[in-house]
């Protein structure tokens, strides 16, 4: 599946501090340590619905750590997945009476332009599941014949489960007791209740086909592959196991990565499948849960059709801590507005205060869980000592504005 188009990271004077970054499965702050090569794996949208801030804080957020991976002076493997057969994307493609191909492929297309409006660095490999079934067929097969999966009792829908219990280590990145990880297995896709399973917390990897619906043929007969397992095929495809971070939204840790996880730590035997688990917050809206169900999503492609400039949706949307859970409302653009502008005010003068310090500063503070509160208050102080006209260096504003694009993303 084709990506979106990239643009020049300016060069900076200097390197890059190592990066530290929370884990949730070890619940705390630790160094990333990549090789020569950063690997990272971010899971993408299920196209049946445009891209909305949730989904945009996100991506920006594994999009800093791109930026300070290749600031430290590694490259980065890139590798994202776009859930492209799933039951929302059917149950919304016959409720509008759409063609659920034709909706994919049209919120795919959306995905790729806000993401390029928002200058996010696109992966290397952007694999939709579809393309990818074979190689998902493929690992089902293993689990079957390693006998860590099974078919249900079932004469008309033998569907095949994962047994989550195989590799004895799942549960150790979401870090959830068995009562929340029902609860959440319920209420995020999981079928607890379906009859025939040994387990409720067993996931379901391969889907028999069913009236109606889309399937393809394999060696267990036509059918769709269950959520989980694409990201097991897609990531170990690519990246191999024990890659530095996959990625994603909160609402991932359970039951998404735990079970993404475990399927990969039963294929290979290794363990872990990455070396970091870490989550974006949730954004919400004036004060409320941003969701569906509630119809108060925004969406980024609404903001640019209103000409709100996509640089002051990423700084708003980075002037809180990405961990946070936190609200978008009519005021933080505003904010993000105004410093926008001040910053452009800065960086436009025939000359500033020596621009050394605040990058230095800028470095540590993203490096530290990528503190952009802490950044951006550090630019701010620089601006307005600029602003002041105190300052001297010529270089300064032309390397500031620079430092801002190469590790904030913000075009100026």
């Amino acid at each position: 599946m084709e990506t979106w188009q990239t643009h020049q990271v300016p060069q900076i004077p200097g390197t890059g501090y190592p990066l530290r970054l929370w884990d949730v499965s070890t619940g705390q702050v630790r160094p990333t340590a990549p090789g020569k090569t950063a690997k990272m794996y971010v899971c993408g949208i299920t196209p049946y619905d445009a891209t909305h801030l949730g989904h945009a804080a996100t991506y920006l957020t594994f999009d800093l750590v791109y930026r300070q991976w290749l600031d430290a002076g590694h490259d980065v493997h890139y590798v994202q997945n776009i859930t492209d057969i799933d039951d929302p994307l059917l149950e919304r493609a016959e409720r509008d009476q759409d063609d659920w191909v034709v909706l994919g492929m049209r919120e795919t297309a959306l995905f790729r332009e806000d993401m390029e409006a928002l200058r996010v660095l696109p992966p290397q490999h952007y694999i939709g599941a579809v393309e990818a079934i074979p190689e998902i067929i493929e690992v089902i097969a293993k689990l079957v014949a390693d006998g860590y999966a099974y078919r249900v009792q079932d004469e008309e829908y033998p569907d095949i489960y994962f047994d989550h219990a195989a590799t004895g280590r799942f549960g150790y990145e979401s870090n959830y007791d068995e009562a929340k990880m029902l609860a959440l297995f319920a209420e995020r896709g999981g079928d607890p209740d379906r009859a025939g399973k040994r387990h409720p917390l067993d996931a379901l990897l391969w889907r028999m086909a069913r009236p109606g619906e889309p399937s393809w043929e394999s060696e267990f007969g036509a059918g769709r592959p269950g959520w989980h397992i694409e990201c097991s095929a897609i990531a170990l495809n690519r990246l191999g196991s024990g890659f530095d971070l996959q990625g994603g939204g909160s609402d991932l840790i359970f039951p998404h990565h735990e079970y993404s996880a475990a399927h990969a730590e039963a294929l290979t035997g290794e363990h872990p499948f990455a070396r970091h688990y870490t989550h974006a917050g949730m954004i919400g809206l004036d004060g409320e849960k941003m969701s569906k169900s509630r119809g108060n999503l925004v969406f980024v492609s609404r903001l640019r059709a209103d000409k709100v400039n996509p640089n002051a949706v990423r700084l708003a949307l980075l002037s809180s801590h990405y961990r946070t859970d936190r609200f978008w409302t009519d005021d933080l653009l505003k904010d993000a507005e105004h410093r926008l502008a001040t910053w452009r005010s800065a960086v436009t003068l025939p000359a500033a205060p020596e621009a050394g310090p605040v990058i230095d500063r800028l470095r540590q503070h993203l490096a530290d869980d990528l503190d952009t509160p802490s950044a951006i208050a550090a630019l701010d102080s620089w601006a307005q000592d600029a602003l002041g006209r105190r300052g001297t260096d010529l270089e300064a504003p032309g390397q500031v504005r620079a430092a801002i694009d190469a590790l904030l993303g913000i075009e100026l």
